[in-house]
């Protein structure tokens, strides 16, 4: 069971893959296995109040389904920043496990089946450790099973779907400082995966049903500055994505969680030209108000983000951007709101995720003065929300008439099959679970040959929402034809050489 983001799916199926190496029979849930759950681990997240709540009530909840009393273990974000303190609070789990446990994770679940005692994980300020986290992956070894590479590192993974998309890990940690985060604390300071390891891994997802990635980390831009002597402007994630454009099968690479501050314009060019990378930016603004940003120890503007934003359209008019901002920070303003309110009317992003601001353990703004109350941030977070969702649906409403390429995900009903010749993807612009989807429609013939997986071009007919319909017009060959939407499927890829 996994709560919070993409980077903890990926843990997810690392676990998952160790266990299975070890002789473990795995499921994505306690009652999908055959029979009845021996143990059931949650994987934790504790990145604001209500995802620590929805953690809780997982761990109570986890050994429920299961008539023999499964044992229930806590792994994630949650177990390693609580630790002991959550194993008390919570005797329902048989154990609290930290990351360092990962590694060895099948023998801790044998002590827990055989009922030995386990030492509750004890936490440690990772940032003050050297930088070890679950991201790291055994060397590569000689294979030679990927056309045009002589390695492939092991890779303890096994996918707990069949979803034609799947995150990417790039790195671990962050070594930002803001005010409001405590992720540093727990998740340690940042560590770049080797790129050959990336690359391998993407591969190897794509042999195993996976038409896109989402490469996901806690700051992406910072890719490659403890590779390369040039630090992150060396261009190593340009690198990357082509050479992961390049992986047989893939049909395309999404890039998530870039730090504004640290972009760069070879890195915008990047990801607009690619081939088969997503013309998608998403940008981590926070706010838009200089006094506010400052307080939350970082950088820009309304005028900066603005500029960025337009920089980013300059390349492709039509390239989707997202962020997330918070509202009710200690401090904020009338005049803070209204400029915040001000840039997402210019900015026109395609979507905005709206969060109110929640007191986190070990961060600097827990020691804020001038709080705003709770109920004067859960109205901000409203009137946000609001103008942050007519953005959208009208930067959508003025996608009609363009051309998209959508990558099927889904039929309409539940058994991945086309319910009245309708299936449900995404367009590039549209990054997943988040930003939207498209409805396909059009020729039957056509829809009725369609699958998960499938790149298809289309017309926007109609924009519901955030969401499109898309008139189906042909489908993508795996030479690149009939590429659009920012995707540039068939070119040379950008960045793409030797590391």
């Amino acid at each position: 069971m996994t709560l919070g983001c993409a980077r903890n799916d990926v843990d997810s199926e690392e676990l998952a893959g160790r266990l299975a190496a070890e002789g473990w029979d795995v499921a994505a849930s306690a009652d999908g296995a055959e029979g009845d759950a021996d143990v059931v681990v949650v994987n934790t997240c504790t990145f604001v109040e209500q995802a620590k709540k929805d953690s809780v009530d997982a761990v109570l909840a986890a050994g429920g389904g299961s008539p023999g009393g499964a044992k229930v273990v806590a792994v994630g974000c949650m177990a390693e920043r609580y630790g002991a303190e959550l194993a008390e609070a919570l005797p329902e789990a048989a154990a609290v496990l930290g990351f360092d446990h990962y590694g060895d994770l099948p023998s801790r679940l044998d002590d827990v089946l055989a009922g030995r005692p386990l030492a509750s994980h004890t936490p440690t300020d990772r940032r003050t450790l050297l930088p070890i986290s679950p991201v790291k992956r055994p060397e590569a070894v000689e294979r030679g099973s990927i056309p045009g590479h002589e390695w492939l590192p092991e890779v303890p993974r096994q996918r707990l779907d069949d979803a034609p998309v799947a995150p990417l890990k790039l790195a671990s940690g962050c070594d930002r400082r803001c005010s409001f985060c405590a992720i540093p604390s727990f998740r340690g300071a940042f560590v770049s995966r080797d790129p050959r390891d990336v690359v391998a891994e993407a591969a190897w997802l794509a042999d195993h049903g996976v038409a896109e990635v989402l490469l996901v980390s806690e700051n992406s831009t910072s890719y490659g500055k403890d590779i390369d002597a040039r630090g992150a402007a060396g261009g190593a994630l340009e690198r990357l994505l082509g050479e992961l454009a390049a992986v047989p099968g893939m049909r395309r690479v999404r890039v998530s969680y870039l730090q504004p501050a640290e972009v760069r314009p070879p890195l915008l060019r990047a990801i607009a030209a690619t081939p088969r990378v997503a013309s998608y930016f998403d940008l981590s603004f926070q706010h838009a108000s200089a006094p506010v940003l400052r307080r939350m120890r970082r950088f820009g503007s309304r005028e900066t983000f603005l500029a960025l934003c337009r920089e980013i359209r300059a390349l492709d008019p039509e390239a989707g951007i997202r962020s997330n901002v918070i509202v009710g920070f200690p401090g904020e303003t009338e005049d803070d709101l209204a400029e915040l309110e001000a840039f997402l009317a210019e900015a026109e992003l395609d979507a905005v995720g709206v969060f109110g601001y929640s007191d986190e353990d070990g961060t600097e703004a827990l020691d804020l003065p001038d709080k705003v109350d709770t109920a004067e941030i859960a109205a901000r977070v409203e009137r946000i929300t609001r103008l942050a969702e007519h953005v959208a649906e009208d930067r959508a409403a003025r996608r009609v008439g363009t051309t998209v390429e959508v990558l099927v995900e889904r039929g309409e009903d539940a058994d991945d099959e086309a319910e009245d010749g309708h299936w449900v993807g995404r367009a590039a612009h549209q990054g997943p679970e988040v930003d939207g989807e498209c409805r396909l429609v059009g020729d039957d013939d056509l829809l009725e040959g369609l699958a998960p997986g499938v790149l298809v071009t289309g017309r926007v007919v109609d924009a519901e929402g955030v969401d499109l319909v898309v008139e189906a017009l042909a489908v993508v060959d795996d030479t690149g034809a009939d590429a659009a939407d920012g995707q540039h499927v068939g070119a040379t890829p950008v960045g793409a050489g030797a590391w």
